[in-house]
């Protein structure tokens, strides 16, 4: 039923939802990549389609940006409209220094400092983890299509401008080669807390579209509509 941020009716989700932060992204893979979609919210201009690839019913919605988003979002889409799978499709910050723009990344877990999983639930835990079986579908899914992808912790953060201080010059130096991360995006750690809370499934693949080691980036454009490999491997992993 629709709800303050969806307008959605019933029945209107597919099982499997991916999920872009940016809206834009979201019609953009709706009117290229899906057969016979139709738009079945807009509230906030948060645009969410449902429509069918290779005969396979499949809905795409946009996140927002930030944990609070995307944990309103998933939360809704789990809890009231029947979603079983959610995989985010979106952009990284690349940490490591052999990752290269447009790179494609699968989620092993998310690191962060936030407070989200603590606040929804007393969950305490530093690293929230996917859907194993979810991410076993991604992996046959680009080898399938001989898609390389590379898998490891990624660090979801609640500040996307962070000030340096002489405390912690190169904070995510620390956070590549202490806590293993190999790359930043900042809704991940939300989504997979929300799916384990409420015995659902989801799962994190990310474009690298920026570094923090090289000056590397893609445009505003190029983010919006250059991600077609990890768009191919999430829907190839349709069930």
């Amino acid at each position: 039923m629709p709800t303050p941020h969806n307008r959605a009716e019933a029945g209107a989700f597919a099982a499997t939802v991916l999920m872009p932060g940016d809206p834009l992204r979201a019609r953009f893979i709706a009117e290229h990549f899906l057969e016979e979609a139709r738009l079945v919210t807009d509230v906030r201009g948060m645009l969410g389609y449902t429509g069918t690839f290779q005969g396979r019913s499949v809905s795409v919605m946009g996140s927002g940006m930030g944990m609070p988003s995307i944990g309103i979002y998933s939360y809704e889409l789990y809890t009231q409209y029947g979603v079983e799978n959610i995989i985010r499709i979106g952009s990284a910050g690349a940490y490591a220094p052999d990752l290269r723009l447009f790179d494609v990344l699968l989620a092993a877990g998310a690191y962060s400092e936030s407070s989200y999983a603590l606040v929804q639930s007393g969950d305490t835990a530093a690293v929230q983890a996917p859907s194993a079986a979810l991410n076993a579908a991604l992996r046959q899914s680009a080898a399938r299509q001989g898609i390389p992808l590379r898998e490891g912790l990624i660090h979801s953060a609640d500040v996307f401008y962070r000030e340096p201080s002489a405390a912690r010059p190169a904070y995510w130096e620390r956070l590549r080669d202490e806590q293993g991360c190999l790359a930043v995006e900042m809704e991940s750690f939300a989504l997979f807390h929300n799916a384990r809370m409420l015995g659902k499934n989801a799962a994190c693949l990310l474009t690298v579209s920026d570094s923090f080691v090289t000056p590397e980036a893609a445009t505003a454009r190029e983010r919006e509509t250059g991600f077609a490999a990890m768009v191919n491997v999430a829907l190839g992993a349709l069930r």
